[in-house]
């Protein structure tokens, strides 16, 4: 449940007090300033952008506020107890009570926060109960002054939107607590990599798999289904038509129906042009896990940084999923600039200690950032960066393969996907656990991207009901979802299985050739490119571990 500052304003009346007197004293005394990581926008430095001038005064806006974790090392070393074997912690994870306890930011300090937002005018200010996230109603004029920055509007891809053109900065009382200001942008924006057979890609597959076929093929069909297990999708906008392209789906494919549960996370939104991508995500999440205890749907507003850093926080704060999957992503540069990058690692760290894991696709542009260009699609242009969320150490970045199969339908071999997401994160540093997969590709520890990979090729794709018809889809919008509902199984059979990276790197073993999988839990895809890096012998940055054999998987993480 969020906290609402009108439930607190007694609490909060002596240090609001104190804050107001604060401000009026700045006439006097001006405000030191401190920069948190939401850094300034250039308007030169996006792609066919126009500068129409200040943004007015009156605009309303909503801020969120990152705030910063307490004791992140212990954290750390408590993620790495629960997710060895052998040791006393192994398998016990946090609640979300205990987190906030033990490492989120104290009242004291989330008070002082409230106080400073209310003496700048802002209303209908959120606390979560992670104390991660502040959210707060304002005008464009008490942004600009609170966060002591100028908000600029700019025409971009034929519409208007408004970006912070200098660093957003609080007063250096604050900043040993707030990490970020998130909202003072509203361009970016991430976007689901789904893509549909094309015409033109050569060897033409052209195979639609259906979710048991998906089973079959990854041997998840000798598995028990995910029965007693809850997942979660990330999705924006209106749910109706997705859950019943859900269950016109579950009956032609001959599944159960799952139950299910739409979260709403902020404002409501009527927006469908997601459609497919959600249509993606539910019906090959559950798919692959042949059963759940529960679905549950987050829709939030938009598919901006802001309202996702609410979505990732309500999930983790819930604390009902055991797992998540994002078919989203952006070029990890812009969340590292506009500061969410920071905010949502935070938040996925959490997840990491409440034994959740979160899988987000690695994009569908190969070796290159997936920037708004139309008609880019995993062709050697753009800067060689890799997509958030996938690039988050506190993820499972899921990658391509096209996938082949014989005349009766079992798995053959796969390779590369040429359009699957895959690099080296200029941003993020690789974790303690990807080290020994990962050190032969990055001499300087950057984050290896991806982590593990499943089919996403449109030519091998998925039949996915949209609008009540059946059409191919594809994209590393397929592969994460599958991962999801793989993964589901091996926890559903194994309850001392929470987040997966640590588990799954665990089954790697460095070799002089680079690197062997002495438990046969993946298939290692040998052939193939995304541009710059080709598939190799052991990890590497098409692929990364390889994709899941489910049966194998589970076994061997049971023991």
């Amino acid at each position: 449940m969020t906290v609402s500052h009108r439930h607190l304003r007694a609490v909060f009346t002596t240090a609001a007090a104190i804050a107001s007197a604060s401000l009026s004293a700045q006439a006097a005394s001006p405000t030191i300033w401190s920069t948190t990581a939401t850094r300034g926008i250039a308007v030169s430095s996006l792609l066919s952008a126009t500068d129409l001038g200040a943004l007015p005064a009156s605009q309303p806006l909503t801020v969120r506020l990152g705030l910063q974790l307490q004791n992140k090392a212990a954290l750390l070393q408590f993620i790495q107890a629960s997710s060895t074997p052998g040791n006393a912690n192994y398998g016990k994870f946090l609640t979300p009570s205990e987190f906030a306890t033990l490492f989120a930011p104290s009242s004291t300090q989330v008070n002082a926060v409230v106080s400073y937002l209310e003496a700048a005018g802002f209303s209908d200010i959120v606390v979560e109960p992670n104390h991660l996230l502040i959210s707060a109603n304002g005008t464009a004029a008490q942004a600009s002054a609170a966060f002591n920055t100028k908000l600029e509007q700019v025409f971009q891809f034929n519409t208007t939107a408004f970006i912070n053109t200098t660093a957003a900065q609080i007063p250096s009382s604050l900043s040993s607590t707030v990490s970020a200001v998130l909202g003072l942008n509203t361009v970016g924006k991430m976007k689901p990599p789904t893509v549909h057979p094309s015409t033109t890609t050569l060897p033409q597959y052209l195979v639609s798999y259906t979710p048991k076929q998906f089973q079959h093929i990854y041997a998840a069909d000798t598995t028990a289904p995910a029965s007693n297990i809850m997942i979660a999708i990330m999705a924006e906008g209106d749910m109706t038509g997705v859950i019943q392209d859900l269950r016109t789906a579950e009956k032609a494919f001959g599944l159960p129906a799952i139950p299910y549960q739409v979260r709403q996370v902020g404002l409501p939104s009527t927006d469908t042009s997601g459609a497919d991508e959600w249509d993606l995500d539910t019906q090959y999440s559950s798919g692959m896990a042949g059963s759940l205890r529960n679905l549950y749907i987050y829709a939030t507003t938009s598919l901006s940084d802001s309202d996702l850093a609410l979505e990732f926080s309500r999930w983790a704060t819930d604390n009902l999923a055991k797992a998540a999957s994002a078919s989203l992503g952006e070029c990890e540069a812009f969340p590292y600039v506009d500061g969410s990058m920071t905010v949502d690692d935070m938040i996925f760290l959490e997840a990491a200690a409440q034994g959740q894991t979160f899988f987000a696709s690695a994009g569908d542009t190969g070796s290159f950032c997936p920037l708004p260009v139309v008609g880019m699609n995993g062709v050697p242009a753009g800067a060689p960066l890799v997509s958030y969320p996938a690039s988050s150490p506190y993820v499972v970045g899921v990658g391509g393969t096209t996938l082949l199969t014989d005349a009766s339908g079992n798995y053959s071999s796969e390779i590369a996907w040429y359009s699957g997401g895959g690099g080296l994160s200029q941003f993020e540093s690789s974790p303690y656990w990807q080290s020994p997969a990962s050190l032969v590709l990055s001499e300087t520890g950057d984050r290896a991207v991806p982590d593990i990979a499943y089919d996403a090729d449109p030519n091998s794709g998925a039949l996915v009901y949209v609008n009540g018809a059946p059409e191919a889809v594809g994209g590393t919008s397929l592969s994460s979802p599958l991962a999801l509902g793989a993964w589901a199984r091996a926890v559903s059979n194994n309850a001392k299985l929470g987040f997966a990276s640590p588990r799954l790197y665990g089954l790697y073993s460095p070799a002089t050739t680079g690197g062997t999988y002495p438990k046969g839990g993946f298939h290692d895809i040998t052939l193939g490119t995304n541009g710059l890096y080709p598939a190799t012998v052991g990890f590497d940055l098409d692929t990364g571990l390889g994709t899941m054999i489910v049966n194998q998987i589970t076994a061997d993480l049971s023991k």
